[in-house]
């Protein structure tokens, strides 16, 4: 059926409701949108969903969320574990809450219970219940970080991590057969309670999570003594962190933690910022006004689902404020987790390991080779992380220390296994009390790891095409790239091409050919000269395609410009293409 035909099908179909149909009659005689909206079938990836909100095959709809939820029931139900449950969660994204009791419906009906928490709360919180509740899988109804006119779908499997092989392969198979939504099975709420099928869950959650978080504290001493002199600013970005993060703090002992007012409600508008991003210097515009005003030793934001961390941190010497790449962000916590587990414990386990996404900072392999643990290399997306984490359970063989993704993503622990922002928040705030016992700062913290190991600079450049044309355009970019590898960048000779997508990694002197050892995927790596590198993959979220840039200086203002050249060059190669 074309998307003429799909159009007139959800407009006359007794089916869809009024206000769909409404919806659908006010675009009537817009070709163009009729078609981005029915062009195609919104592509349940190996992550789920994501989309613009609206009435249409290709957006976030409850039709479109009944379809997903129909064929994991049906990937449920085949495997046999439907009497484990579904945990379901929801941030403050328009429609959330609806899309949440819509999944929940559909799996009630199909003969699977739902913990459904009570209200809005951060992705690590739902993979932290998945495990809790002994559930087979977890759905969390998010967007994370995109534009307020996006919602999404976040499929987790029992272990707690985001779907991986074979689980994401087979769930997708069984989204694809569901062709007819009349056929999608949904159920009354209140029947779904007094059946027992749909259940709310909330404090007997959240307890569990934050007392798992204060667990892992390394240096309840140093709180206590700075508690009342560190000075921490605060963003939600109208998100889901800001009960758990300011209840961790609390309990912990600081007392001097300032909400940015104006992003403290969750809002799914997210009226302050165009982009609620914390990746961005415009989501902390509000928050460097306040820490600037209350003298802030620190400032953090995290996204609307609070599994991403964004940071300032005060540079005592000069009182600016330096912004945190994920990268910086990572390798600092990382670097305090690890060194002060072994200053705690004397020496470290032998089969420590510090895992890491290919497209993060060379300095975590630094990290790991200092302190004489392994550094375990994984595909972009935290549920390769927490796969390994899996993996050292299931073979009783290597022990987790800690996880990072340059995309402003960590983990401290195994009681969850996505990146957990509100963690993070507590460890760099617990990170910046050890160093004010020691009368540094975070920023002298940092720059004190440049002078340990190396001066790693790494950023992300991308370029986005939208619609049709624009995937069409991403995918042959990266046919270009694979057909013919450049043999230099930026006055860089590539050294080795690693194809994520074949699984070789070619070594272009010698054409010498070797496995990638890891799951295929459309990524290529251009290994370079002077420790630097470079990355592309299609975006997995947004229509775009990102290059990961990554250089070793002699100084911060040498990394700095080394990286704006080969940034810079790399996106004039790219635009040569298009």
């Amino acid at each position: 059926m074309d998307y003429k035909a799909m159009y007139e099908e959800w407009l006359n179909n007794p089916y869809f409701d009024a206000e769909t149909k409404a919806e659908l009659q006010a675009i009537a005689g817009d070709e163009k949108e009729i078609e981005d909206r029915f062009y195609m079938d919104l592509e349940f990836g190996t992550a789920g969903l994501r989309g613009v909100i609206g009435a249409g095959t290709n957006r976030m709809n409850i039709y479109t969320v009944r379809k997903a939820t129909q064929g994991l029931a049906n990937y449920i139900l085949g495997v046999g574990a439907e009497k484990q449950g579904v945990a379901i969660a929801f941030d403050s994204r328009r429609m959330s809450p609806e899309f949440a009791d819509e999944a929940a419906l559909c799996l009630a009906a199909n003969g699977i219970k739902a913990y459904v928490f009570e209200s809005l709360r951060p992705t690590p919180e739902l993979s932290y219940a998945v495990r809790k509740l002994g559930c087979i899988a977890g759905i969390n109804i998010t967007a994370s970080h995109n534009p307020p006119e996006y919602n999404g779908y976040k499929v987790y499997w029992e272990d707690g991590a985001q779907i991986t092989p074979p689980h994401d392969s087979g769930i997708m198979d069984e989204v694809k057969k569901v062709t007819d939504y009349a056929t999608v099975k949904t159920m009354d709420k209140s029947a779904a309670i007094e059946a027992g099928m749909y259940q709310q869950i909330g404090v007997d959650i959240d307890d569990p999570y934050i007392a798992e978080l204060k667990s892992l504290v390394l240096h309840q001493d140093c709180i206590d003594a700075v508690k009342d002199d560190l000075t921490i600013v605060y963003s939600p970005l109208h998100g889901t962190g800001n009960i758990p993060v300011r209840r961790v703090l609390k309990e912990l002992g600081f007392t001097k933690v300032y909400v940015v007012p104006e992003q403290e409600l969750p809002d799914g508008n997210f009226p302050t910022v165009s982009y609620p991003n914390p990746e961005t210097e415009e989501a902390f515009q509000l928050g460097l006004e306040l820490g600037k005003k209350v003298d802030a030793d620190l400032i953090l934001a995290t996204d609307p689902d609070a599994d991403r961390l964004g940071v300032y941190v005060k540079d005592s010497k000069t009182g600016e404020y330096h912004s945190l790449t994920g990268n910086m962000s990572g390798c600092l916590i990382g670097d305090y987790v690890i060194s002060q587990r072994k200053a705690r414990d004397g020496k470290l386990p032998e089969d420590g390991a510090f895992i890491k996404s290919i497209v993060s900072s060379k300095m975590a392999d630094a990290i790991a080779n200092y302190y004489g643990i392994q550094l375990i290399s994984v595909l972009t997306g935290f549920k390769f992380i927490g796969q390994q984490i899996l993996k050292f359970e299931k073979e009783g063989k290597g022990t987790y220390l800690f996880g990072m993704e340059e995309s402003y993503g960590c983990l401290t622990g195994t009681y969850a296994r996505d990146k957990d922002a509100v963690v993070a928040s507590m460890t760099l705030c617990e990170a910046a009390a050890y160093y004010k016992t020691k009368n540094m700062t975070l920023w002298d913290a940092m720059i004190e790891m440049y002078e340990r190991y190396g001066y790693y600079k790494d950023h992300v450049e991308s370029i986005t095409l939208k619609g049709i044309e624009g995937l069409a355009k991403i995918q042959e970019i990266m046919n270009t790239l694979r057909a013919d590898a450049p043999k230099e960048i930026g006055g860089y000779t590539v050294t080795a091409v690693r194809d994520y997508k074949t699984g070789i990694i070619t070594n272009t002197a010698t054409g010498e050919e070797q496995p990638t050892g890891l799951p295929g995927s459309n990524v290529l790596y251009y290994e370079l000269t002077d420790d630097a590198w470079v990355c592309v993959r299609p975006s997995g979220t947004e229509p775009k395609v990102k290059f990961y840039i990554g250089v070793k200086g002699t100084s911060l203002d040498d990394a700095d410009a080394k990286s704006k050249a080969l940034g810079e060059n790399v996106l004039s190669m790219i635009r040569e293409m298009i």
